[in-house]
């Protein structure tokens, strides 16, 4: 066993053991946070002070059961100090750590009354629904010249497919993608009806701050990170990942220039309209396969790359930002790009991202992980474990505008009002006007996105008569 494995296993013995938890996360809130208190809104001090507030909630009822079996041991009442055990011990339980339930939102299908129209589909928690919701109403997941209900010669993933899961990395606890829905994913994808003879590779560029091993992941078991995942298929299957953050400082050229390095294209102007410095990765997986985002999968013997092959899975998780009101399928394209090489970040108002789809890859499939989300107007994109807000969603569409669109108006948005928070209209799509503290209103950098990717040709929208809804269990 090696140390990642031993530490990974201390975890998980600890995650059982909440009151030496608690009592470890007091000690390392005062160790960190009492020198700079700053650096409470740090995730692990956020996850920390979780920790603590929930042991010191247990604590006046350990306290007070204590002295009142204390008194009963001076008496000799040995029943009663058994039930002051009890009842103290389930009432401590109830104050630890409580599971909060999935917050139950009215939601309603629709059928779009114009056209070309875009669809979103709605389940509840696992892909498997998602898909077969999909199936049911004519989008296919696996591509097939056998017909059944989720496959079909017009299906989306073939069985030679290099599917690219692009996931959000950057943040631990709720605000990476979830684990427990990756896992879902690869399981599908692997049971292709033709039987899967591809590659999938999980990515993202967390910008410098991203990690596939965290141990503090979005998932029913804290533990499970990404690599866990990975590491379930790896040894019998084309299954990989590939953290782009370590060649985002690479410039390279492209494979049929003659350039093998990993690293990233750097386009040599700036967009005129969006002022964006397009860039995007191009590697070789622990599979040996030489990806090209934008160009495709290169064969290395024939010197020529094969474009329709390479399918990209574009998986965020919806959440509130900062900076830009929302982040969903379109800000998650932050993490195709290199920051460190073009500041994309700074024109995402302008559109950058709709065009940085354009000129590389746009999604084949957005799965949105709404499992876990941040409604907090502005708390986001770093999401702890205790301000997250559970909905048991998960959605899909092939236009992730559209898709942005409704499941921030529709989830974001109603949960945030649910919630009774002050300042949600940085959440709403349809606001434009400036407001405090973000750089660009979410409505806006939504719109500039969705004309990028108009006059690249795709025919996405936002407006909702042009959007039909499905939602799993309602007609």
């Amino acid at each position: 066993m090696d140390v990642k494995e031993k530490i990974r296993g201390f975890q998980k013995w600890l995650n059982k053991h909440p009151l030496l938890l608690g009592v470890l996360s007091i000690i390392w809130l005062a160790l960190r946070t009492g020198t700079k208190p700053s650096r409470i809104n740090y995730p692990c001090q956020k996850a920390a002070l979780a920790n603590s507030i929930a042991l010191l909630a247990a604590f006046p009822i350990l306290t007070a059961a204590y002295y009142k079996a204390k008194r009963l041991v001076e008496k000799k009442q040995t029943i009663p100090i058994i039930m002051v055990i009890l009842l103290a011990g389930s009432l401590a339980l109830l104050t630890w750590r409580p599971e909060q339930k999935p917050l139950v939102l009215d939601l309603h299908s629709k059928q779009a009354s114009g056209t070309p129209f875009s669809e979103v589909v709605v389940a509840n928690g696992t892909i498997r629904e998602l898909v077969n919701l999909m199936g049911s109403k004519g989008l296919f997941f696996f591509k097939s010249l056998h017909e059944d209900a989720n496959s079909g010669p017009n299906g989306l993933f073939g069985r030679d497919d290099v599917i690219l899961i692009k996931i959000n990395c950057q943040w631990p606890e709720r605000g990476g993608t979830n684990t427990d829905l990756l896992k879902d994913l690869i399981d599908l994808i692997l049971s292709h009806p033709d039987g899967f003879t591809g590659e999938i590779v999980v990515a993202d560029n967390g910008q410098g701050r991203g990690s596939l091993d965290w141990t503090l992941s979005n998932a029913a078991d804290h533990s499970q990170s990404v690599e866990e995942v990975v590491a379930l298929y790896s040894d019998k299957h084309n299954v990989s990942t590939y953290l782009w953050d370590r060649i985002a400082s690479t410039v390279v050229k492209e494979y049929d220039q003659g350039d093998y390095r990993d690293g990233y294209i750097v386009y040599p102007q700036r967009d005129t309209a969006t002022g964006v410095n397009v860039s995007y990765p191009k590697f070789k997986t622990a599979r040996g396969t030489y990806i090209s985002f934008k160009r495709g999968v290169w064969d290395p013997v024939k010197k020529t790359y094969n474009s329709t092959r390479l399918k990209v899975i574009n998986f965020p998780v919806l959440k509130s930002h900062s900076v830009y009101g929302v982040t969903a399928a379109i800000k998650n394209y932050m993490g195709v790009v290199s920051q460190s090489l073009t500041d994309t970040h700074s024109y995402i108002g302008q559109g950058a991202l709709g065009k940085v789809m354009v000129e590389t890859r746009v999604p084949t499939l957005n799965i949105l992980d709404a499992i876990w989300i941040n409604p907090v107007p502005r708390g986001g994109p770093d999401t702890s474990y205790s301000e997250a807000v559970q909905t048991n969603l998960v959605l899909a569409s092939t236009d992730p505008v559209a898709l942005d669109y409704w499941a921030s108006k529709h989830i974001l948005l109603r949960v945030a009002e649910i919630k009774g928070y002050s300042n949600r209209v940085t959440l709403d799509p349809d606001e434009q006007s400036p407001q405090t503290g973000l750089a660009t209103p979410f409505g806006v950098y939504l719109r500039n996105s969705l004309n990028q990717l108009l006059a690249g040709g795709y025919q996405f929208t936002i407006d909702e008569n042009r959007i039909t809804v499905y939602i799993a269990g309602k007609s």
